[in-house]
C-alpha cells in the first residue's frame, strides 16, 4: 500500500510527496481508519516505527480550518524535545494547509508562551507541568479539545506525570477521542486507559519486549564505570571487530546525570572536542546546541539519559551504546530502537558489570534471546579502582549471620539478674488498693 491509496487530501498527499515518503509504515496503514472512525485507540509500537506519522495523518485529515483560538487537538508528551520535534513534522505535513501548530514547555519564558497562546492555535503540543501553568493563568482554555493524543505515555507515567495527566483527563470535554501511544504496554498504562477511554480499539504492531531484527547486539563484561570508559576509548579508537562496523555516529546512555557529566569530563581529557552530553539539568540552550551540533556531525558521540530514548528522532545512528545497562527492559528496547532505523542495520552494545547481570537476564526474558557476548579486547587496561556508587553497601550483605559459634553475632538473651520487672509504686508492691486522685476543686469567682 502506498499513502495514495489511503484516504488523504491532497495538501497532505502533496507534503508528503515533497518528503519522498511513498509507503506507510505498519502502523500508518493500521491506525489511520482505526481514528478516522472516531474511537479511542491504544497504539503500541516499538520505537522509530513512525508513530507521530500515524496519529498526526488521520488527525490533519479531519481537521477542518476554523479561526477560533482555542486548540482542538492537545498532544502530551513528556519530553521539550519531544514537543519540538512533534511541531516540525506537523510543520512538514501542513505545508500546504492553514493550520496553526503550537508547542509549549518549561525552561522558557512562560509569558512569551501566554501571548502565542492567546494569539491562537489548531493544535497544541505540550508537556505536562507547562500545560498545567497556563492553564491555571486562564488563558488556556481547554473546552473545545476534540482529540487528545498521550504519546510515550510509560514515560509520562514514569517521570511522575500521573496526577497532571488524571487530572487533565477529568476537566477535558467528555465527548472527545482518545489516541494513546507507547512503546510498551504496563499495568500503569492499563489502569490509566481501562478508567478514562470508552472501549477502545488496540493495535499491537510489534510484540512487547521485542527488538527490531536489523539490531545487532553485543555485550561485555565490564568489572567498574574505569573499566567503562576504556574500553569506549578503546572502541572509538579502532574498529570494534565483534561489531564489524565502524562507530560513526554512537549514542551513548548512562543511569544518571552525575555519571553523565563524570563520563564526558573523562572523555573530553582523552578524546576532545567529540563529545556533547545531555540530560535534565543542562539548560533548554545548551541541550538543543549539543542535539545540534551531534546532528550535523561536529559531535561523534552524545552522551545522554534516558530523556533522549523517547522521541527523538536521531537520524543516522549506528550505534547505541548502554554504558550502564537499564534495570528495565522496556528502557533497554527504547535506547537499542535509536538505531537500525529507516530499514538500516545498527549495533548495540552494552558493557555489563556484576550487579547489571541481574538486568541483562530480566532484559533477555522479555526479548526471549539472549545478548551475545564478546571477549573484551587484548591489551584493555582493567582497573581495579571502583567509584563510591560501585562499592558494596554495608546494607548489601547480612553480617549478622556469621558463621561458626557465634551464629548469633551480638544478640544473646540477658541474664536474670539483669531482667528488670516494672512493680510499681509501694502500695502496689503490698497488695494495696491505689488511691483515688480527687479532682480539684475549682471555685467559682464570688459575684461583687
Amino acid at each position: 500500500m502506498t499513502f495514495e491509496e489511503l484516504n488523504l487530501s491532497k495538501p497532505l498527499l502533496s507534503a508528503l510527496k515533497d518528503l519522498e515518503y511513498i509507503y506507510p509504515t505498519p502502523i500508518q496503514r493500521d491506525v489511520f481508519p482505526m481514528v478516522m472512525s472516531g474511537r479511542d485507540i491504544i497504539g503500541i509500537a516499538q520505537t522509530g516505527t513512525g508513530k507521530t506519522f500515524a496519529y498526526l495523518l488521520p488527525i490533519l485529515r479531519q481537521l477542518k480550518f476554523s479561526d477560533q483560538k482555542n486548540p482542538r487537538v492537545l498532544i502530551v508528551v513528556p519530553t521539550r524535545e519531544l514537543v519540538l520535534q512533534i511541531v516540525a513534522e506537523a510543520e512538514k505535513l501542513t505545508k500546504y494547509m492553514q493550520v496553526r501548530t503550537l508547542g509549549v514547555y518549561g525552561g522558557t519564558n512562560i509569558n512569551t508562551q501566554k501571548q502565542a497562546v492567546y494569539n491562537g492555535a489548531d493544535i497544541l503540543v505540550a508537556t505536562p507541568g507547562r500545560l498545567v501553568d497556563l492553564k491555571l493563568t486562564g488563558i488556556l482554555k481547554l473546552k473545545e479539545i476534540q482529540k487528545l493524543v498521550l504519546d510515550e505515555v510509560d514515560e509520562l507515567l514514569n517521570q511522575g506525570f500521573r496526577t497532571q495527566v488524571t487530572n487533565l483527563l477529568e476537566i477535558l470535554p467528555k465527548k472527545r477521542q482518545n489516541l494513546l501511544f507507547s512503546a510498551t504496554l504496563s499495568t500503569e498504562v492499563e489502569k490509566l486507559f481501562s478508567a478514562h477511554f470508552n472501549a477502545p480499539l488496540k493495535l499491537e504492531i510489534a510484540p512487547q519486549g521485542t527488538p527490531l531484527e536489523k539490531i545487532i547486539q553485543v555485550g561485555y563484561a565490564v568489572p567498574n564505570f574505569a573499566t567503562k570508559s576504556n574500553l569506549l576509548v578503546r572502541l572509538l579508537s579502532v574498529d570494534a571487530e565483534s561489531v564489524d562496523a565502524e562507530l560513526k555516529k554512537v549514542l551513548v546512555f548512562v543511569k544518571s546525570k552525575k555519571l553523565a557529566d563524570r563520563l564526558y569530563e573523562e572523555l573530553e581529557l582523552k578524546m576532545p572536542g567529540q563529545f556533547g552530553v545531555i540530560h535534565s539539568n543542562k539548560s533548554q540552550a545548551q541541550r538543543f546546541a549539543a542535539v545540534n551540533q551531534f546532528e550535523e556531525g561536529k559531535f561523534r558521540c552524545l552522551i545522554a539519559t534516558d530523556i533522549a530514548a523517547r522521541g527523538l528522532d536521531l537520524a543516522g545512528i549506528s550505534h547505541v551504546i548502554n554504558f550502564d545497562l537499564p534495570d528495565v527492559s522496556g528502557d533497554y528496547i527504547h535506547r537499542i530502537g535509536r538505531t537500525g532505523r529507516a530499514d538500516k542495520e545498527g549495533v548495540a552494545i552494552s558493557f555489563i558489570n556484576e550487579a547489571e547481570e541481574s538486568f541483562r537476564e530480566t532484559i533477555e526474558t522479555a526479548m526471549k534471546r539472549a545478548i551475545p557476548m564478546s571477549a573484551l579486547p587484548e591489551g584493555l587496561v582493567i582497573s581495579n579502582v571502583y567509584s563510591e556508587e560501585e562499592r558494596p553497601s554495608l546494607m548489601d550483605k547480612d553480617y549478622l549471620q556469621s558463621k561458626g559459634k557465634h551464629k548469633s553475632g551480638a544478640f544473646h538473651e540477658k541474664a536474670d539478674k539483669n531482667k528488670k520487672v516494672n512493680l510499681g509504686g509501694p502500695r502496689r508492691r503490698l497488695g494495696l488498693k491505689e488511691k483515688k486522685k480527687r479532682k480539684p476543686v475549682v471555685r467559682s469567682a464570688r459575684k461583687r
